[in-house]
Formats: structure tokens, sequence, C-alpha cells
């Protein structure tokens, strides 16, 4: 019977047993034998977001070094999938038909699983979906033992500040949680050096930063690993953003004195949608609320690393259910001449963050040439509140 065999779990204990740069082709054989797949592949997004490279099937990936199939992400079949999260379907009569499914994890588009089966039912359909769910796992697990994952997004050459930056970035650039969606980027991709965005959820909290080091080199890169390591270090001894500040600030005076980094760091309760925020040196936020765009005007402190006394000072931002908020680094706001940025986010409002962070970079990319002279950040986060659901309610000012 066409479907019988391996299922999701087995699916996953295989993957286990098998080298971690097999995993994807465990999932490939296993559609094969149950229904009678062909043409199975595994699409990458590359770092950039522009274009989906073709993970090369286990055996093939010396030879493929450097000559991955390649397409342009924008207007691909792929790109449809992952802008509307759902399984894309192409009859293709007698020869069968064609089957492109999202791998996604939590929100975090990795690529997309592309197979044709000689037909397709609910149960096949559905069968697809799941394999792509689990492929999202096994990728998100697997690529902290190999670099075939990270090998298979980058299409351009990586400078050493770019590598020691993207070591200070989540792992996901896209959380999906009840209370919020956040999605972050940056560009360029292949010679950042001083930008950084992180975040990380507890049980009652969303922690969010944002950092632009001074310079654009790879000792700017060395800046901002001080100052992202020093609020982490803060943060996972449970202290709060006052003392998070406080901590990248000591780093940098003690371990750079010469340099200084700008940030903004913001602690979200999840219960209440009450946020603390403190702003070192660091553009505005915007946020979105019921069609409306303004600046967030919160005071702004002197940046990490200064050296003069500082004092660093915690306002409050409340956060309603529906509010979006947007937060950029000068590279966003420097280059961005030809470029509205109200206008997008204002235009983008009913997009996924995801989809916003992609149209602000994107358009910051094209408008400089393809190549920003420095780095340009942003953060997109929805609020959910309590409810896990949006609406269009307006709120208080803050």
């Amino acid at each position: 019977m066409v479907g019988a065999g391996l299922g999701l779990d087995a699916i996953l204990r295989a993957t286990e047993d098998a080298s971690p740069v097999e995993s994807v082709d465990v999932v490939a054989r296993n559609l094969e034998e149950r229904f009678a797949a062909c043409e199975v592949a595994f699409w990458f997004v590359d770092l950039s977001g522009q274009e989906a490279v073709r993970l090369p099937r286990a055996g093939a990936v010396d030879q493929a070094r450097g000559d991955a199939e390649r397409i342009p992400l924008s207007g691909s079949v792929y790109d449809h999938v992952l802008r509307s999260q759902r399984l894309y379907q192409e009859d293709g009569g007698a020869a069968g038909c064609r089957m492109v499914a999202p791998v996604t994890n939590r929100g975090d588009c990795i690529g997309a699983l592309d197979l044709s089966v000689p037909y397709a039912d609910d149960a096949v359909r559905e069968a697809v979906a799941q394999a792509a769910h689990a492929l999202a796992y096994i990728v998100v697990t697997d690529r902290r033992f190999t670099d075939l994952y990270h090998w298979g997004r980058r299409t351009t050459a990586v400078s050493l500040a770019a590598e020691i930056q993207h070591q200070l970035l989540p792992s996901a650039s896209c959380c999906e949680a009840a209370q919020f969606t956040l999605a972050c980027g940056l560009v360029p991709t292949d010679d950042i050096g001083g930008d950084t965005y992180d975040y990380a959820l507890d049980e009652g909290t969303l922690h969010l930063s944002i950092t632009d080091a001074m310079g654009h080199d790879t000792a700017s890169a060395l800046l901002a690993t001080l100052a992202v390591n020093a609020v982490r270090g803060a943060r996972r001894a449970r202290h709060g953003v006052l003392d998070q500040a406080y901590a990248a600030h000591k780093a940098l005076t003690e371990h750079a004195p010469r340099g200084m980094v700008t940030g903004q760091l913001l602690c979200a309760s999840l219960e209440t949608g009450a946020c603390d925020v403190i702003n070192a040196g660091h553009p505005w936020p915007l946020r979105l609320r019921a069609a409306r765009l303004q600046e967030v005007t919160v005071k702004i402190n002197l940046p990490f690393g200064v050296p003069v006394p500082v004092t660093y000072e915690v306002q409050r931002l409340q956060l309603e259910p529906g509010d979006r908020l947007v937060l950029l680094t000068d590279g966003m706001t420097e280059h961005a001449a030809p470029v509205d940025l109200p206008a997008i986010v204002h235009d983008t409002r009913d997009e996924h963050p995801r989809e916003v962070v992609r149209a602000l970079t994107g358009a910051i990319h094209e408008a400089c040439g393809g190549s920003p002279p420095d780095d340009a950040t942003t953060i997109v986060l929805d609020w959910h509140g309590r409810s896990g659901r949006r609406h269009s309610d307006a709120g208080a000012d803050l």
C-alpha cells in the first residue's frame, strides 16, 4: 500500500540514527518509500533572503560546494510558499503532481521541501506537511553539529567581521508565541561589522536588544561581542534591564575603553504588556497603533562605553494588543534618503513581521545599489497580549 511504512515518529528516530549531514536524506528516502516520491529536494533561504539554494543530497556535498543550484527567491514558488505558509500543489497530469511545503519552526522560515508524487489526496498532503514540519526541527537540531546548513545559506563570501557578528545573533531571526510575534533582520549579511539584534523569552518576560557598535570593521564586531555578551550574562543571571545596561557599559569601559556602542534594551511583561526601556544613544522606536504611526520619544541616555560617568534611566512603555513596535539602527535611516521608511511600515501593517523586515531591509539594500555602506538593522514586534489574538483597539499613548 502506498503511504505505508515509516511515520513521523519513525522519521525522527531514523534521523537520530543517521549522521547530521544525512538527516535531510533520511526524510527524502522516507517520502520516496511511502509515497513513491521523486525529485525530493530541500531548498534553503540564503542569508540575504534574496535566493533559494538547493541542498545537495548526501554524498554530493563536496562536489557541489561553490556550484549549488540557486534561483532568485522573489516571485518563485518557494517565495509564495514561505509567505503564505501553505502547501503548494501543482498537478502534472499523468506525470503526477508537484508539492512544495514550508519548512518553518516557530515562524522562522528555514526553507522549503519540494517533491513530486504520483497522486495526492488529503492523507498524502498531510503527510508531506508533517514531514516538512519535522524537517524544520531536524535542521534546527542538527545544525549545531555540522557546517552543512550554514554553508548552504551562503551565496557570497563572508568577511571576518560578519562571521563574528553572525555568531552573536540568535539562531532564528523570527519567533512566534501566544503573546507576540517578532522578526529581525540586517543588511548587508556578508560584511556586517557592528549591528546586532537579540531576543530571549523566559517564563514571564520577553527580552529584546538592538545595538550598534562604532565603526564598521572587525574592531566594531569585537565591541559588539563585549556588549551583547555582557547583556546576555546579566539577563541569564536574572537581572533586569537596568543591570543589563550597566553590565554592557562596564564591559566596554573595562575591556575596550576607546569604544562605544549605542543600544536599546527592552523587557516586556507577557502578562501585562508593560515594557521597561533603556535607550543608550539610539534612534527612537516607531509604534503603529490603530493604523497611526508615531515615534516613541523615550529619553535618550549616553551610549554604552562612553568615557564619562553615566546614568541609565528605565522608562515605561505600555504595549497594547494590536501594537506593532519597530526598532531600527541608524543605518536604516542614514542611507534611506530615497526610501520612505514610515510609509513602508504603514503599508505593510497587515503583513507578518518577517515580511515587514524583508520590505525594510530590501528597500535599503536596493536604495544603496545592493551594498549598503553601513549596517542597517531592524526588529519588528507585534504584540498580541494575553488573549493571543490581534485587534485594532487603540490604547493610551506613552
